[in-house]
């Protein structure tokens, strides 16, 4: 009698425990999916049509030393509207700081929401005139958020690197940001989508490498002081602030002015 009701208490502790792991994972996924929902439905920061525009920084004689951003949101600078707050407007004056020589001209064909697949036609539009000395690459949240595959969203990455490289350009590529810092999105969701984000970063270090590229990991880099400093970040919660886009272009910097001191023509 004793073994019968030790089995049969185990079975009903195995059911049960089974029933509870169900709820969870169901349950789990309900709140994930009204989360998501949530996240879409929010309102976020719209690109400023000043963005776009052409800026140049340094002596107006001095030869210029062409600077270009591709990619998303990050690139174009949603979330300030001032040029000189985004990243590019940022990397441009570290650069007329120490380049003394040169007139910095900044420009971005960067397009919001763009997803690394979409970088073929703003590699064409960058090169479609004056050849760019430099460009900047910021792309991968969206590839991130939008579930796509890490391979094939690194090998669009890599191919863009690779054409702007034949072209005689020196490509550096922020990898996607720490999503995990994100304060639009609630947790759980939250660690989800910051691990999607990892995945796609780690594919886009190797491919940019390879491509001869210079890959920062943006993640890294300056995840924690995201996760700590929630002014880092714009009123959405999910785009940086003019603080957080001053964050990443200091991490960039060291690739960028590697890059500019290896221009032909210059010590």
């Amino acid at each position: 009698m004793r073994l019968h009701t030790i089995r049969f208490s185990a079975r009903r502790l195995g059911r049960a425990a089974s029933i509870a792991l169900v709820a969870g994972t169901v349950g789990g996924a309900a709140l994930l999916a009204a989360q998501a929902v949530a996240a879409r439905t929010r309102r976020y920061a719209r690109p400023e049509l000043g963005l776009g525009v052409r800026s140049s920084v340094g002596p107006v004689d001095a030869p210029p030393l062409r600077l270009v951003l591709l990619g998303d949101s990050a690139a174009l600078g949603v979330g300030v509207d001032r040029v000189q707050d985004t990243v590019g407007g940022q990397l441009a004056e570290l650069l007329a700081r120490d380049v003394e020589d040169r007139r910095i001209e900044l420009s971005s064909v960067a397009v919001s929401g763009s997803r690394s697949v979409d970088l073929a036609t703003q590699v064409a539009r960058a090169l479609v005139n004056e050849r760019p000395d430099i460009a900047v690459i910021l792309v991968g949240a969206n590839d991130a958020v939008g579930l796509r595959r890490p391979g094939p969203a690194a090998a669009h990455l890599a191919a863009a690197v690779r054409r702007l490289r034949d072209a005689g350009v020196a490509v550096v590529v922020g990898t996607c940001p720490d999503l995990g810092a994100v304060r639009s999105v609630a947790p759980p969701l939250r660690q989800v989508v910051g691990w999607l984000g990892r995945r796609i970063a780690r594919a886009q270090v190797r491919g940019v490498t390879q491509a001869g590229g210079v890959a920062v990991d943006l993640a890294a880099e300056t995840g924690p002081v995201f996760r700590a400093d929630p002014g880092t970040l714009c009123h959405d919660g999910y785009h940086p602030s003019a603080d957080g886009y001053r964050v990443w272009a200091h991490a960039l910097y060291p690739a960028v002015a590697a890059a500019a001191a290896a221009i032909p023509g210059r010590a």
